[in-house]
């Protein structure tokens, strides 16, 4: 079954949004014919003429859409809640999934595997720009790290050399061509075996700086739940990059403001810092060619474009419980040119759908399938705004308003701001405009479309490495 959605999964998302699509153009076909409306005239401060229509849609029609949607929100819910507590508190049946809490909690009952331990590891290939931000912002925790062991892939700069001179250990690899993945499995081969399982392993980028009280927070939970197996960043884009960085910036506050709302429950355990119990990166590599994809005894799947998106499902496939809680906050990167921004969102793209070709349908994807196929219908949605409104404007020779949907736009603009609000000011104005950020997310809806499409009909994904030694450096 799943070579069969690994062949088919782009051609799935594509069929299933446009049944969608198909399923309320039907609806609003089999509705009665709307009369034609006829705009009012009235005259603004005795000088300015105005039309407007105060004529509202077919009632039939907007419940069915507000219904459908509210529908959509409940399953997504529900599953979710669902398979966390048949997790949590299942019996015999699911306790063969090594990772599940109440396994997890009978194989360790009346055991002490001493206090948590955080070892990080940091993946870097030609960072030394970057990584003594990344190594001072370990110094400055709270709870500072046991161990800090940079991993310095085929490096021809001085990465090597920055990381000892900043008190870090250094594993550099051999003979190594599967990117971050490759390196990391290299790491942990070497690494996990020593450890026990209250010892943690913090997988950080190079060139992002955590939170003073992440690896506080990260221990504390480890501590009180001997059944959670990791605790993920709320990432948070850098300064800078001009309105290209804002508009990520407001991206990644919205989805800082949606995790928080779901009180921790995250759908990726970021890359860009992720603290791992070592007991569930050993079960993951156990499981590897037999209940998840992979080759058995590697952790990173070498194979995914997105690794972490890809660890995520299989601890959640192994049964896993993951979080991700504020004050657990790291800055990362922004892309500085909308080149290396389409590169980074159609790598994520294609990385996600191939994840879920690989996993084929289970409890614990469902929730991501939904996933794409909402952001599928809305790609579809909004395209389908901008070209109504280029054919309205194109069939009339004077502007008429509609009252109705001004109030939706209102609503919309306001909800714009009020999730961009810690943003600060810049956040603010920025969403209050509207439609630059419609426009950012066209852009981003093409790549998602590409990415669809590539999957689809076989187009070879490649993975891209941006060159910190040419970027921009963070004073």
């Amino acid at each position: 079954m799943n070579r069969f959605f690994q062949r088919t999964v782009g051609l799935a998302v594509i069929v299933l949004v446009l049944a969608a699509a198909g399923l309320l153009w039907w609806g609003i076909a089999v509705t009665d014919p709307p009369a034609l409306w006829h705009p009012v005239r009235v005259t603004l401060a005795g000088a300015w003429q105005v039309m407007y229509s105060a004529e509202l849609p077919h009632v039939g029609v907007l419940a069915a859409a507000v219904g459908i949607a509210l529908l959509m929100v409940a399953l997504v819910v529900v599953s979710e809640r669902v398979v966390a507590a048949r997790y949590r508190r299942a019996g015999a049946e699911v306790t063969n999934l090594p990772l599940a809490p109440r396994a997890v909690m009978t194989r360790t009952r009346g055991e002490f595997a001493g206090d948590v331990t955080v070892t990080v590891l940091i993946p870097a290939h030609n960072e030394e720009q970057s990584l003594p931000h990344t190594l001072t912002s370990l110094q400055q925790q709270a709870r500072p790290p046991q161990r800090v062991i940079v991993v310095a892939d085929n490096c021809t700069d001085g990465t090597v050399a920055v990381a000892r001179a900043h008190g870090a250990e250094v594993f550099e690899t051999v003979g190594n061509v599967h990117k971050k993945g490759g390196a990391l499995n290299q790491a942990l081969a070497n690494l996990l075996p020593e450890l026990g399982d209250n010892d943690t392993v913090m997988v950080m980028d190079a060139d992002s700086q955590i939170g003073g009280d992440f690896l506080a927070e990260a221990a504390r939970r480890f501590t009180d739940d001997r059944a959670l197996m990791a605790v993920g960043g709320l990432f948070e884009g850098e300064e800078g990059h001009g309105l290209l960085g804002q508009f990520q910036r407001n991206e990644y506050t919205r989805y800082q403001r949606e995790i928080r709302r779901r009180d921790g429950r995250v759908f990726v355990l970021t890359g860009t810092a992720s603290v791992f119990r070592s007991a569930a990166l050993r079960a993951v590599a156990e499981a590897r060619g037999d209940q998840i994809p992979g080759i058995r005894g590697e952790v990173y799947d070498t194979l995914a474009l997105t690794e972490d998106n890809e660890l995520t499902i299989a601890i959640k496939s192994l049964g896993g419980l993951t979080t991700s809680p504020t004050p657990c906050s790291v800055v990362t990167e922004l892309m500085p040119t909308w080149r290396m921004l389409w590169a980074q969102r159609l790598r994520w793209q294609r990385g996600a759908l191939e994840n879920l070709g690989a996993y084929g349908v289970t409890p614990q994807t469902l929730r991501y399938w939904g996933q794409q196929i909402g952001i599928g219908y809305g790609v579809l949605a909004l395209f389908a705004y901008f070209a109504l409104l280029a054919l309205m404007l194109l069939a009339m020779d004077t502007w008429v308003w509609f009252p109705f949907w001004l109030g939706i736009g209102a609503l919309f603009a306001v909800e714009r701001v009020v999730t961009a609000w810690r943003g600060g000011w810049r956040a603010r104005l920025v969403a209050a405009l509207v439609f630059p950020e419609l426009v950012y997310d066209c852009f981003l809806n093409l790549a998602f479309l590409k990415g669809v499409f590539e999957i689809a009909f076989g187009r070879r994904a490649t993975w891209k490495h941006v060159d910190h030694s040419k970027a921009e450096v963070r004073s």
